[in-house]
């Protein structure tokens, strides 16, 4: 699973962060597909990893907060195209900006895992909700990584 994970993952965000942007339109049907598709092949692992009926009131549950998290993953992919496009002529304002932002969506993803964790708990019972927390956690924390290893540090291509 953590094989296809880390593909996932890299796939989708390098190619979103880094790839051509035509204009606003395209990019913003570029976001939904890429997040379609990734979307349906997380679904397909937390299916795997979860072993539920397809009639589980987790997926409804599921499927809510799926729509909720690609609502702050495109909050991320604005944040991080605002700091690729502004890396090289950044100031102390915009580097407290470019925190502030970053710490923002950290806690709400983290209050959104958090919140539907007590849901799934509640319809699904103690297992299931430890299980989808831990699996969105893993997530969550493999994207952080791959985008921490993809964009450049504040500071690395400064000349000495």
């Amino acid at each position: 699973m953590k094989k296809i994970s880390f593909f996932l993952i890299s796939s989708l965000f390098l190619a979103l962060v880094f790839g051509q942007t035509l204009n606003a339109q395209s990019n913003k049907e570029e976001v939904e597909l890429y997040q379609s598709i990734f979307g349906m092949e997380k679904k397909a692992v937390v299916a795997d990893f979860l072993k539920l009926e397809t009639t589980s009131p987790f997926w409804a549950i599921y499927d809510e907060y799926e729509t909720a998290r690609k609502a702050l993953g495109k909050d991320r992919l604005n944040a991080l195209e605002d700091y690729v496009a502004n890396y090289d002529k950044m100031d102390d304002t915009k580097y407290d900006e470019v925190i502030a932002s970053m710490v923002s969506l950290r806690k709400d993803t983290d209050k959104l895992i958090d919140t539907y964790y007590k849901k799934v708990k509640k319809a699904c019972g103690s297992k299931t909700a430890a299980q989808f927390f831990q699996i969105e956690a893993y997530f969550v924390s493999a994207i952080r990584l791959e985008i921490m290893e993809g964009i450049p540090y504040i500071g690395e291509f400064d000349k000495k």
